[in-house]
């Protein structure tokens, strides 16, 4: 989508128009177009769109606008602090991006005064710069905590700004939403931005908003046409960091973020690479926010030129010179993998997008391609060849399934049943089944069960009923319907006295019980067992 509007064009104050124009920026994106001249009109609005299309600036200008329109007539700083606009952030870092470009915006002008408060500072610090604060940016929890203390009023607010709130909503801050919500009841405007409209977000807005209008632009499900996405598939872990060096050694490659799955994977990559001679710093939540800032300000200023992060950056970092982001390490939820590749790309320029995974991650690959309704690009780099190809089917997924209850290779069992293969399940998987060669485990009859014990209880040693054990080349045969095993014959029904093994035949037709008197032999596989996997000796 395309405009031939012009920020000329925007019913905005000259300060404004001259910020805007000092900046650089002339046209305005698809989504401030849509948004500024709603957003002037006092409506409610609901706004999807993609990470890196100027949103942010959708909702400073139109909020800024009418506070600029105000100064002349504010009242004078009262002592407890009651701001007019509050912006709500999800992560510390967008909070500090978004209190930044607020300030961008009114640079020269007076009679506006901004504030940020979030988690990981001082209070002390934050209470004062609140003082006379017309615009507030903050994260819910430390809103929530001087709205407590009695430092912050929202009685006063009359727009009420929720970026990023499917993040919001994914790190639990629906309570503090609705606290908050209820402080600024009398508000006039409430504005909501997320990547996507799903029912969650859909439900939160119904008791926020009133009326709103909605507005969908480019989602997470289209494509970013302007960032190269490649996917490259590795061995090991020793391949991955290969192809990691290889990246970052690219003669295109400005600045780049890394990300890793973990804290610790963060520091270990940060490590490694500055030990091979890369400007590197690791960035994630656990450090102290001032440690934070000072690596966010080093990526910013060109200090350094990789920044390895957890998904605490995926959203807020807003560094125009980063041309590559690297997935080291994939993203627990597929849709953080459009806000991580949105690092890249922004403000109309273009992006490389990365994605290196090991075979065994194949799953949250397809989960990403889903999500974005369109697949990854797989790439090769000459010489770092994976050994292993990894095929992917033109069927689709509803037809791409092994027969009915088994994996491929495993004879279905009935009923949906896994069936066993040359001794069914090992340890490894927390099950043992003591089965021969070729041995399966027959369906059982209809209405067949273990009889439960008093107070729905498994009452053996180990809280669970013992396992299968049979010979070499045998099989478990069905229960007749209804039949169970006797009291005490198993964990079930009662306790067995010492030594006492099930008696032949009992329960299962067929003779293929033990013998009476038969104990569990030494090694026999127990099948489930409490608390922790049996060793299968390997």
């Amino acid at each position: 989508m395309t405009t031939s509007l012009s920020f000329d064009s925007l019913p905005l104050c000259t300060p404004l128009l001259q910020a805007v124009s000092r900046l650089g920026y002339t046209t305005p994106t698809p989504v401030q177009a849509e948004v500024i001249p709603n957003a002037l009109q006092g409506l409610d609005l609901m706004v999807s769109s993609q990470t890196g299309s100027g949103k942010t600036a959708a909702y400073l200008l139109p909020a800024l606008e009418g506070l600029l329109a105000e100064a002349q007539t504010m009242s004078a700083p009262q002592k407890v602090a009651s701001p007019f606009v509050v912006v709500l952030c999800p992560t510390r870092e967008l909070a500090q991006q978004v209190a930044a470009d607020a300030i961008e915006l009114i640079k020269g002008t007076r009679g506006v005064r901004i504030a940020t408060i979030m988690g990981g500072m001082p209070y002390g610090k934050q209470i004062a710069s609140l003082k006379g604060a017309a615009l507030v940016v903050a994260t819910p929890g430390r809103l929530l905590d001087l709205c407590q203390s009695r430092s912050i009023r929202l009685d006063q607010v009359r727009c009420l700004i929720v970026d990023e709130a499917d993040r919001m909503l994914d790190l639990g801050f629906a309570d503090d939403l609705q606290l908050i919500d209820e402080r600024s009841a009398q508000r006039q405007q409430t504005l909501m931005f997320s990547a996507t409209f799903a029912p969650r977000i859909m439900q939160l807005a119904s008791g926020m908003m009133v009326d709103p209008v909605r507005i969908e632009l480019a989602t997470a499900h289209d494509r970013h046409d302007h960032i190269a996405q490649t996917l490259h598939w590795a061995d090991s872990p020793d391949h991955k960091r290969r192809l990691l060096d290889h990246w970052l050694s690219d003669v295109t490659l400005d600045q780049a973020v890394v990300f890793a799955s973990t804290q610790v994977e963060s520091e270990a990559i940060a490590d490694e690479l500055r030990a091979r001679g890369f400007q590197a710093n690791a960035l994630h939540g656990a450090m102290p926010q001032a440690l934070r800032n000072r690596r966010l300000d080093s990526l910013r200023k060109g200090q350094i030129k990789i920044l390895v992060a957890t998904d605490v950056a995926a959203r807020g970092i807003d560094v125009p010179t980063i041309s590559h982001v690297i997935n080291f390490g994939l993203p627990m939820k597929a849709e953080d993998y459009v806000h991580r590749i949105g690092r890249t790309g922004r403000a109309g320029r273009s992006g490389i997008a990365v994605t290196l995974a090991e075979h065994r991650e194949r799953v949250k690959i397809r989960a990403i391609e889903r999500y974005t309704n369109q697949p990854l690009t797989v790439g090769v780099v000459a010489g770092l060849e994976p050994q292993r190809s990894e095929q992917r089917s033109s069927r689709p997924s509803s037809e791409r399934r092994g027969p009915p209850g088994g994996r491929s290779g495993r004879p279905g069992g009935a009923g949906g049943a896994r069936s066993g293969n040359g001794g069914g399940f090992t340890s490894g998987n927390g099950f043992s089944a003591g089965a021969g060669a070729g041995a399966g485990r027959p369906p059982r009859s209809a209405g067949a069960g273990r009889p439960a014990a008093p107070g729905g209880a498994r009452s053996n040693a180990d809280g669970f009923s013992s396992g299968f054990s049979a010979g070499p080349g045998s099989a478990r045969p069905s229960r007749s319907a209804g039949a169970g095993r006797p009291q005490g014959g198993s964990g079930f029904g009662g306790d067995r006295p010492a030594g006492a093994g099930r008696p032949g035949g009992t329960g299962r037709p067929g003779g293929s019980g033990r013998p009476a008197g038969a104990g569990r032999p030494a090694g026999a596989a127990a099948g489930f067992r409490s608390g922790a996997r049996r060793d299968s000796g390997r």
